[in-house]
């Protein structure tokens, strides 16, 4: 908690964020003095080759060994340099990740076998970890504020390399899993009755997956199933966006009708668009744009290829999501400087109880508040 901030979760908040913007410009500085020194290289190649003097015979050789040799010094020399920086961010991450709260830790960060139900709205969450090929091992944690301005897009899709390793059903399997773990850790990070998530999982294809939610009794009804399910709770979630935004305007939240939920809302779409007609679809699609700013908030669990039919229609939609994967995959460009950096998912380890445990304490704490 070296950084600057208010409380302790602020002040780690921005170191890790201070670690991030380090580890982006320390290895954009090696990616540039290569550059740099191949671009040099090539350029001293030619000027050799050029010359009818060097061109040839003992001449040419010490030429491009020369070329070579220099080359070879930048290299290393920044190579030297980003190892210097890239062992003091590591060291940094080491004491940083220990101390970190709850909602910024892993799951299997000894914090949460002392984990306590909050009483403070948190300020961010930790959607997984992002590295970089010059140093996979330096994991840097990715954290986004609260609440949520964009929704989450879990591909299951097979659309990168590392997807197309995994068994269609199997990462299926996994982005259900990772649905879980998040909205399992959103639910863990808030005061009691501060966040009601609700599943839509019409086909019950993640039945088994989703049942750390469903077994704690925390979830805001059953999941919904079939047709008739998705339309029903979309309906009751975009009633309520529309009333929320009328009372904003208007000053007027306390006249809200009391069977309107004020808590903050999370909808998990699993395997869209099953059992979405249009009309849901389009319904879908009003809670992704408006009901981030009134507290309702969209995670989708979906192969893109499976909505085809829809053609363009649904590519606002698809822009507006913050796609996560899975599976480690290098999707996620920033654009400060550009790198492609390696995510990984949040997924809780395999063979712990550490989701039921925690959410079995929040559940514990409803019943004792009465929410």
């Amino acid at each position: 908690g070296d950084a600057s901030g208010w409380s302790m979760n602020e002040r780690l908040y921005n170191q890790v964020w201070g670690m991030f913007e380090d580890l982006a410009r320390t290895v954009a500085a090696y990616r540039s003095a290569v550059d740099f020194a191949d671009s040099r290289m090539e350029k001293e190649l030619d000027q050799a080759l050029a010359d009818p003097a060097t061109r040839s015979g003992p001449a040419a050789d010490t030429a491009r060994s020369a070329a070579r040799a220099r080359h070879r010094e930048l290299v290393e020399r920044a190579r030297s340099v980003l190892d210097r920086d890239l062992a003091q961010l590591s060291a940094e991450s080491q004491v940083v990740e220990p101390a970190l709260p709850p909602e910024f830790a892993r799951w299997d960060n000894p914090v949460w076998h002392g984990y306590r139900v909050p009483m403070e709205t948190p300020m961010a969450v930790r959607l997984g970890d992002i590295s970089l090929p010059e140093r996979a091992d330096l994991r840097i944690p990715m954290l986004m504020r609260l609440p949520l301005e964009r929704g989450l897009w879990i591909d299951a899709g097979r659309t990168s390399q590392a997807a197309a390793l995994v068994a269609p059903d199997e990462l299926r399997r996994l982005a259900g899993d990772l649905a879980t773990a998040i909205a399992g850790r959103l639910l863990a990070i808030h005061p009691v009755g501060d966040l009601t998530v609700h599943v839509v999982d019409a086909a019950g294809a993640h039945a088994n997956g989703y049942a750390p939610l469903t077994d704690s009794g925390l979830l805001g009804g059953p999941p919904a199933r079939g047709a008739a399910g998705v339309a029903e709770l979309l309906a009751t979630l975009t009633r309520r966006v529309d009333l929320v935004q009328m009372a904003v305007r208007n000053r007027a939240l306390d006249s809200l009708p009391p069977e309107i939920d004020t808590a903050d809302q999370l909808l998990v779409v699993h395997d869209f668009p099953h059992g979405f007609d249009d009309r849901a679809v389009t319904q879908l699609r009003y809670l992704a744009d408006e009901g981030p700013a009134v507290g309702v908030h969209l995670m989708m669990v979906a192969d893109r290829e499976d909505s085809g039919g829809y053609g363009p229609l649904l590519d606002p939609l698809w822009r507006s999501l913050l796609r996560i994967s899975p599976v480690s995959d290098d999707h996620l460009a920033d654009p400060w400087v550009g790198h492609a950096w390696t995510y990984e998912p949040p997924l809780v380890p395999a063979g712990s109880r550490i989701l039921p445990q925690v959410l079995g304490q929040v559940a514990e704490a409803r019943r004792r508040y009465g929410s």
